[in-house]
């Protein structure tokens, strides 16, 4: 895999803490797609072997697409454990985008076929009925490894959604925009209107509609 390393800087400081005060299994939990007008929103968590730096894992905002798919194979074949959960958009639009997106990070965590020891999670929100030890760090995934692993898996399985569903829906360009509320993808809702895909709780989506249902 190319190296993309960060030096001077210690992407396993939470994790070694962790390991040296006894926990071994500790699952990083990101997400992808909470921002997009369309798609579930995919949550992955990884647990890492102690001691395993992974090298080259970052942030997955910070990596090329071809980057990210170069890491995604080497987390995938580095791992101890991996899991991935997704709201579909019912899920959202019943729930709310941060409900669902907690609701899915518990998913994925309790999906690991590893007894769980310790759970760090990116951003500021703990799911709610995760009964397990753990935290939240902000921007998490740029500074910790096991969570930026997440990111890239996350990221990764939920561009392949969006690009599979781009061959059934190719008037919104999900495949370029990933259900991001883009210029083009706007355009096509307004066009063609609104899909089941599309998230009917989110404004940009309600009003559209409303005015495709007027004309």
């Amino acid at each position: 895999m190319t190296s993309f390393i960060q030096k001077n800087f210690d992407w396993l400081s939470k994790e070694r803490e962790l390991w040296d005060n006894g926990f071994r299994f500790i699952a990083g939990v990101d997400e992808a797609g909470r921002g997009p007008l369309a798609g579930p929103v995919v949550a992955a968590a990884v647990i890492i072997e102690p001691g395993n730096d992974l090298p080259g894992i970052r942030d997955s905002k910070k990596m090329s697409e071809i980057q990210r798919h170069e890491a995604y194979q080497f987390i995938m074949n580095n791992s101890l454990a991996i899991a991935v959960c997704a709201a579909s958009v019912g899920v959202i639009d019943r729930m709310n985008i941060l409900k669902a997106t907690m609701y899915a990070m518990r998913r994925t965590v309790m999906r690991l076929k590893l007894p769980v020891d310790y759970v760090l999670i990116d951003g500021n929100r703990y799911p709610d009925g995760l009964e397990i030890p753990g935290e939240t760090i902000v921007r998490g995934d740029g500074c910790c490894r096991s969570i930026a692993a997440a990111s890239i898996i996350a990221k990764v399985i939920r561009d392949r959604l969006m690009r599979r569903l781009d061959q059934f829906y190719p008037q919104y360009k999900w495949a370029k925009n990933k259900g991001y509320g883009t210029p083009e993808h706007l355009h096509g809702i307004r066009e063609f209107g609104p899909t089941v895909h599309h998230r009917f709780s989110f404004s940009p989506i309600r009003q559209i509609n409303l005015n495709f249902e007027n004309d």
